[in-house]
């Protein structure tokens, strides 16, 4: 019996999901921000499921109010250090989906403070790294979201809703990035161990805050003997670039907890190490963060402490 020629094997394609992430509607009148579609190739825990919906959930309106940075009302937090009605409401976002499912965890935000939990836990977060470029309009800023339990980081989240690049990480489990080409692809520090062929990102301290003169000297002394230098002025991604092995190295002073709860974990379980920049052991809201490969952290203590 001769097959018809035009018959062809069943369209399954819509069966499979669709990796959209901020774009076109899904389908008319449905349109999201973040993918919950978004199947993941590793496996991830209920607790990372809920940070990663929160993140989602709070870039949706960072996007629609980015662009229009001339129309958000802004005030004054102090010198060269703001805050938009934008950061506030994302923050409100974040915590409001994170106690749906865990309200019994207590909370640390850049904007609202802090709210006691059950002792145990407690969520950090920055619902805006990296405000002054949101308010400039320059497209580097990032959700962090972090989970501490009994003094430890176990949990991060960093959302950056504009390149659409997910990364996260749970505490034995690795870390990993997704993005709009790629889902839960494994990170992996660098491994470059010459400081000379070395990018190094920092934070440069700007008006209001101290030590601009010896922050420039150590800045000097690196700039001497690496093959380069970046501020990008958000440092959960630069933590999460660490781990990602985009740069070698970060260091930077007076880092808040919401700025590296989740970075920290990220660079760690990508097989980084972090210290203060003398090499001693890194403690949360500590006056000094150098985050590395094993390779580099000897010649950045080297550096920095020398300068």
């Amino acid at each position: 019996m001769a097959v018809p020629t035009d018959r062809r094997p069943p369209d399954r394609t819509s069966d499979r999901p669709v990796a959209r992430v901020g774009r076109a509607p899904m389908a008319p009148g449905r349109e999201r921000s973040g993918p919950p579609e978004r199947r993941s190739l590793a496996v991830r825990s209920a607790t990372i499921t809920v940070m990663i919906r929160a993140a989602f959930a709070a870039a949706k309106n960072l996007k629609r109010d980015f662009g229009e940075v001339e129309q958000l009302q802004v005030s004054e937090k102090g010198p060269g250090d703001f805050v938009s009605h934008a950061d506030i409401k994302a923050e409100r976002t974040v915590r409001a989906e994170l106690a749906r499912t865990r309200p019994e965890y207590g909370f640390l935000g850049e904007e609202g403070g802090e709210t006691k939990g059950d002792g145990r836990n407690r969520w950090i977060v920055d619902p805006l790294d990296g405000t002054t470029n949101f308010l400039h309009g320059v497209p580097h800023f990032a959700i962090s979201i972090g989970l501490e339990r009994a003094g430890e980081i176990i949990a991060g989240v960093i959302y950056q809703p504009i390149s659409d690049e997910l990364f996260w990480a749970e505490k034995g489990n690795g870390a990993f990035v997704d993005t709009p080409n790629a889902r839960s692809r494994r990170l992996r520090v660098s491994g470059r161990k010459d400081p000379a062929r070395a990018l190094v990102a920092t934070g440069i301290p700007h008006i209001g805050k101290d030590g601009h003169a010896a922050y420039f000297a150590k800045l000097a002394a690196v700039t001497e003997r690496t093959a380069g230098i970046r501020r990008w002025g958000a440092g959960a991604l630069d933590l999460a670039f660490v781990a990602a092995g985009r740069y070698d190295a970060f260091f930077e002073f007076g880092l808040e907890p919401w700025d590296v709860a989740a970075g920290l974990l990220l660079v760690r379980e990508a097989g980084g190490v972090i210290s203060d920049i003398s090499g001693k052991p890194y403690e949360l809201g500590g006056p000094s963060l150098l985050a590395s490969n094993f390779g580099l952290r000897d010649s950045m203590v080297e550096i920095l402490s020398k300068a």
